[in-house]
């Protein structure tokens, strides 16, 4: 009987959740060259193939699909037995704030591999705007927050700067529509003041189509052609379109995304902390 090794199987779970066995080695502190090769042994122990080209990028077969379901158990009960018995170097409780948008986009993977690294640390997660959420790291309630930075803060750390894109969704054309229907977060928010001041400042009549708190409930608004908004490319998926100066936009601005944390000399929130400058590290080499 062939055995599965939970290393080739962890290499395979990223792979499957990254652009490229580049990106997949960098989260895993690989070189793609190792990802190749360790996809090709677990390739060859199973005698069948786990991908397939589709344009550049590498896709899951069916029988890739087949074999995620199976080693995201076997890694579970991996790392559950080798947590039973080896105690981990930091336990405890973290209570960490981020506004929804930043909770389906980055937090997923982050909190994937502290939990791997940190099983036993319970997490608590609060949703809130990212003004609310200084306030609650303020008041103690949070120990700490990814947030989006409006202005300067002592407390919080820029941990990346990510630049708006203007999309609208593949059914219709809401960019050709006068005056130009949009879809923007509630006042406070620093994509809707970004969005606002660019049509402002192009001379654009606009209207607010959508406005509201939750990036779910506006991107189905974009998505069946209601409107076009303003976001960050990476938090669009499929049914978008990207829009430009092409389609009669303007240029839209940046912004900073920080890190912010309560109170110092706490080792759950100082391994958190690290890790999530890891993680925006590597999206920092990614992008260069």
């Amino acid at each position: 009987m062939r055995s599965l090794d939970p290393d080739l199987l962890r290499t395979f779970m990223e792979v499957s959740n990254a652009p490229s066995f580049a990106e997949a080695g960098l989260r895993l502190n690989k070189t793609q060259s190792t990802v190749s090769v360790q996809m090709r042994r677990l390739e060859e122990l199973l005698e069948t193939d786990l991908f397939e080209k589709r344009g550049r990028r590498s896709v899951l077969t069916s029988a890739g699909q087949e074999l995620l379901d199976y080693a995201v158990r076997i890694v579970r009960l991996n790392d559950e037995a080798v947590g039973r018995f080896l105690r981990p170097a930091v336990t405890g409780r973290i209570r960490i704030g981020t506004p929804d948008d930043y909770a389906e986009s980055y937090l997923p993977q982050i909190f994937g591999r502290f939990a791997r690294s940190h099983p036993t640390v319970e997490i608590s997660l609060e949703c809130q705007s990212s003004s609310t959420l200084i306030q609650r790291v303020e008041e103690g309630a949070l120990d700490i927050a990814l947030l989006t930075l409006t202005k300067p803060n002592s407390r919080a750390r820029v941990v990346y700067r990510e630049q708006l894109q203007w999309i609208a969704g593949t059914c219709c054309e809401p960019e050709k529509q006068s005056p130009l229907p949009l879809a923007v977060f509630e006042p406070g928010c620093v994509w809707r003041t970004l969005t606002l001041q660019a049509v402002d400042g192009a001379g654009i009549d606009y209207r607010v189509a959508y406005s509201g708190t939750n990036a779910a409930a506006l991107a189905m608004v974009v998505r069946e052609g209601l409107a076009v908004a303003a976001i960050p490319l990476r938090m669009a998926g499929d049914g978008f379109r990207v829009l430009g100066r092409a389609d009669g936009l303007p240029p839209l601005g940046s912004f900073d995304i920080g890190l912010m944390r309560g109170v110092e000399g706490n080792s759950v929130v100082d391994a958190f902390y690290d890790h999530v400058l890891e993680f925006f590290g590597r999206m920092e080499v990614m992008a260069a």
